[in-house]
């Protein structure tokens, strides 16, 4: 298993943050997300340096999806990133964490009501609008509220990213935005520009997500460019903000090429200032959204290893005491992690086993085919590169109780999520008789 940020080995123990796996494991209970406070704030502050120009302004913008809590949202804010998020619950948790509303951004396809109302009422800085239709929905809450807002028009460059189908999000037939190829764009545009309370500041894109090769990005950037030049010609839009998205490449498992994400946003800002003057238009600012390539190599699961079981094929199980509800992801994107025995770590890998978790469903496989130390009852199993996504999507599927969330730094754990009780469980739950 590749080691990231603090991890370390001593004593034949996996340690993260300067505690030991089994140490965490005794003092918080298992299954137990572990965040590497220090590689998020390492993280967060090689985006602020590297996207940086002297010819526009920048933003990094920390995709809220892809972890979120309020000690996260501290964080996010200690080293001066903003926030988007999606939803009403994810804007209720940045505003209850004490986040600057005015650094926050609104995405989502099918904003309610309510939410767009949330937006308005808690002042955030920005919406991204997706589509035409929804640009009526915020007009009519912004007259009632008597309210203007900022926005973008999240558009579809039509640029297709070699990744898993179901985390692209700029293929033609996408859900998100409105393609830049449409017939009718311009008269959309120019709908924007009348529209009485919403300022159209600029344009949204995003081609997926983990992605590893970088030409997507810069063949994005370029069409964008072409776009708002062809869009301030033929719909007079003076384009001042651009939003580029996020979606960068991290490693899970080898074989897996992680993009380098000082050097990628260095080359990304000088194409930028290159293609801004050869296109002769100016932006006021650019904006990136990571996520997932903020906190996913951050995170590591422990779990508790309930026993072994050889099948009568002769494939051996690894059995542990969580499963696809606090990691969905090889079940729904038949998603490859790498893992150790965390209390045996030193110990030869000739076992070939697959770790399962107690939901179930024949699905519910963490590990496939993989070579480990040889797993007891009451081993530690570590899982590393979970601290994107895994929390996020997390269910009670089976009335499994979700982990607690605890960050790690310098020999210190702190509990920003606490285990789930038999009780949260049934909280929503009411008797009919």
């Amino acid at each position: 298993m590749r080691l990231f940020g603090s991890m370390e080995i001593k004593d034949n123990q996996l340690y993260i943050g300067g505690i030991s796996s089994k140490e965490l494991v005794e003092k918080h209970g298992s299954p137990l997300y572990v965040m590497d406070e220090a590689l998020i704030s390492k993280n967060m502050e090689t985006f602020k340096a590297a996207f940086k120009s002297d010819r526009f302004q920048t933003e990094v913008v920390y995709a809220s999806k892809a972890f979120l809590t309020t000690g996260m949202c501290q964080i996010v804010d200690k080293h001066g990133l903003s926030m988007d998020v999606v939803s009403g619950g994810e804007l209720f948790t940045v505003k209850s964490a004490g986040f600057p509303m005015e650094r926050v951004h609104m995405h989502g396809n099918n904003k309610t009501w309510e939410e767009l109302e949330m937006c308005l009422d808690y002042g955030i800085g920005e919406i991204i609008v997706d589509n035409r239709d929804e640009l009526d929905k915020l007009e009519r809450v912004c007259r009632e509220k008597g309210k203007k807002i900022n926005v973008l028009l999240r558009v579809n460059p039509g640029i297709e990213a070699h990744t898993h189908e179901y985390i692209q999000t700029s293929t033609y037939s996408s859900k998100f935005g409105e393609s830049i190829f449409d017939e009718n764009i311009k008269d959309i545009i120019k709908k924007f520009i009348a529209a009485e309370h919403v300022e159209l500041k600029g344009f949204h894109c995003h081609i997926g997500s983990q992605i590893f090769d970088e030409k997507p990005f810069f063949a994005a950037m370029d069409t964008m460019l072409k776009f708002i030049k062809q869009m301030k010609e033929e719909a007079g839009l003076d384009t001042k903000v651009l939003n580029l998205g996020g979606g960068f490449g991290v490693y899970y498992f080898d074989g897996d090429d992680a993009v380098d994400f000082e050097k990628f946003c260095k080359e990304m800002i000088r194409d930028l200032e290159l293609k801004l003057e050869e296109y002769e238009i100016d932006l006021d600012k650019v904006i990136i959204e990571p996520g997932r390539s903020i906190v996913a190599n951050a995170g590591t699961t422990l779990y508790t290893v309930g026993g072994t079981k050889v099948t009568y094929s002769g494939k051996k199980y690894v059995f542990v005491d969580g499963g696809m509800t606090d990691n969905i992801r090889p079940a729904l994107y038949q998603a490859q992690y790498e893992g150790v025995v965390a209390n045996r770590i030193n110990e030869k890998t000739e076992d070939l086993v697959t770790v399962a978790g107690k939901c179930c469903e024949s699905g519910d496989l963490l590990l496939r085919d993989v070579y480990l130390q040889e797993a007891k009852e009451g081993d530690i199993l570590a899982i590393s590169t979970t601290g994107a996504y895994n929390y996020s999507m997390a269910s009670n599927y089976n009335r499994i109780r979700k982990p607690a969330v605890v960050f790690v730094k310098d020999g210190e754990s702190k509990v920003a999520v606490k285990r789930e009780s038999y009780e949260d469980l049934i909280r929503n739950d009411l008797k009919l008789y």
